[in-house]
């Protein structure tokens, strides 16, 4: 059995907030430099250099890529020979309000959905995977609300075909337009219930995106980036970066599926104790 102390999460925590909202992840930029160079429109590709000079100064100057840090959505991965000492939960939201203070971001959470009020840095969302081993991998995914505000759900009889599913999906990223800065990722999660579908398409998100696609996904990127939305809204080729899609068992008698989409700022960072 192996300890991890509450408090060393804590620190964790903390940093990867702050690396999150300031460092974009690799193979984001490596999909939007790609875009950069294959975009024929002068516009689109003006609004791409600039997406990209954006997150190159925000790692250099330690500051962060959009002013929406988001609500942080954390995912443990708990190795089953790991002890935790402490109060795991306290200590990530803990992490949370460190990082997000020191790292100058905006605190953007109400602590009551209905009457709102003054916002803060915490609670966070704790999503937990027990999995095999005796470490414990973290992940800190800051979700901005242009975004979040565009994920769709849909319960599908199950025997709707594949060309059913595809249209649902491109609707959703059309429906969106240009409200949630693309180009965008767009996370899919198909299988489960309806809340567990709506968790894979958010975990999809961390799926790199500069791998090789599956079939669908290749096809679903292809129809969408048809839609020509481009950057910021403003037409071009890159509406969707990538789609990534996560899939789980599901009951006989449904098929739920549910879009999630990131905007152009896929922000996440990680790190295994």
């Amino acid at each position: 059995m192996r300890v991890i102390l509450a408090d060393r999460i804590k620190e964790a925590v903390s940093e990867l907030c702050i690396q999150a909202n300031t460092v974009l992840r690799k193979d984001v930029l490596s999909v939007l430099k790609a875009a950069y160079s294959k975009e024929a429109d002068k516009r689109a590709k003006d609004v791409l250099r600039a997406i990209i000079d954006n997150a190159s100064i925000a790692a250099k100057e330690k500051i962060a890529i959009c002013q929406d840090t988001g609500l942080p959505v954390v995912f443990l991965e708990i190795g089953q020979g790991v002890k935790i000492t402490g109060d795991l939960k306290r200590a990530i939201n803990k992490g949370v309000e460190e990082g997000y203070r020191k790292g100058y971001l905006r605190n953007s959470i109400i602590s009551n959905p209905l009457s709102r009020g003054k916002p803060g840095y915490s609670p966070a969302i704790i999503h937990t995977e027990i999995v095999r081993g005796n470490k414990l991998k973290i992940t800190v995914l800051p979700k901005g609300f242009g975004c979040e505000n565009k994920a769709q759900l849909k319960m599908f009889n199950p025997t709707v075909k594949i060309k059913e599913i595809e249209k649902f999906i491109v609707e959703a990223v059309e429906s969106a337009g240009p409200d949630a800065c693309p180009p965008y990722v767009v996370g899919v999660g198909i299988g489960g219930t309806a809340d567990y579908a709506m968790f894979l398409a958010k975990k999809a998100l961390l799926k790199p995106v500069n791998r090789r696609f599956s079939r669908l996904e290749a096809d679903l990127l292809k129809e969408i980036n048809k839609l020509n939305i481009g950057p910021m809204g403003l037409g071009g080729k890159a509406t969707c970066l990538g789609v990534n899609i996560e899939t789980y068992p599901t009951h006989i008698a449904g098929l739920p599926v549910a879009v999630n989409i990131s905007c152009h700022a896929l922000r996440s960072a990680a790190r295994i104790l």
